[in-house]
């Protein structure tokens, strides 16, 4: 079943990306803790940047367990401890929220806005965020790849989201999202993108009317 409205801002629903939106992104001094966590040598942070990045796209779809993941990161499995403790540290990296950025969500959710959140998550992570206040009062569903099996910029993911919002038309659909090339292929399927670059202002002038006085001359 599907539903049409008319919003002032010609946004009746919101996909939403959730790390470099309303998630931060890690500091330094977590990457250097999860780093010498994983006992990396020397404490040299581009290479054990390099061996997270290199197996996360298959982790985040679900291809690669915790143990899998971090086995190809380290380059050997690490006993059970071990792997909690990383697997743990890895996801508070990703656990932090702009608060500028929920503040804007909230009265966009009060306005009565749908929202749906599409996130490349590995399982752990995707159950924390399931978990927090801001995923069950703002979110009216949320996808995550490692649930899915596939990872943005998959066209299929968009489509499930789109799925979800319960709107006919992708045009009155806005897809958010800190990655050009994600936004690139969902405006490929007709949604309206935001490339998010880290200005709450942007998202608020897509989402919030503007205030009358702000329409007067």
């Amino acid at each position: 079943m599907t539903r049409s409205s008319a919003s002032p801002t010609g946004v009746d629903a919101l996909i939403l990306d959730y790390n470099g939106v309303p998630g931060l992104q890690p500091t330094p001094a977590m990457w250097t803790r999860l780093a010498d966590l994983a006992e990396w040598p020397g404490r040299h942070l581009p290479s054990f940047q390099d061996a997270f990045w290199a197996p996360r796209n298959a982790y985040d779809a679900g291809e690669l367990s915790d143990l899998a993941y971090w086995a190809k990161v380290l380059g050997h499995h690490p006993g059970p401890r071990w792997l909690r403790t990383l697997r743990d540290a890895d996801t508070a990296m990703w656990t932090r929220t702009d608060p500028r950025v929920l503040d804007i969500l909230y009265r966009a959710r009060a306005a009565g806005l749908t929202m749906v959140l599409l996130s490349n998550a590995p399982a752990h992570l995707s159950n924390v965020l399931d978990a927090t206040d801001w995923r069950r009062e703002l979110m009216d569903d949320a996808l995550y790849s490692a649930r899915m099996g596939l990872c943005k910029p998959d066209p299929a993911t968009y489509k499930h989201a789109l799925a979800a919002t319960g709107i006919a038309d992708p045009a009155r659909v806005l897809f958010v999202d800190d990655r050009e090339d994600n936004c690139q292929a969902a405006a490929e399927l007709g949604l309206r993108t935001l490339h998010y670059t880290g200005q709450p202002a942007d998202l608020e002038a897509q989402l919030l009317p503007a205030p009358v006085n702000d329409l007067c001359v």
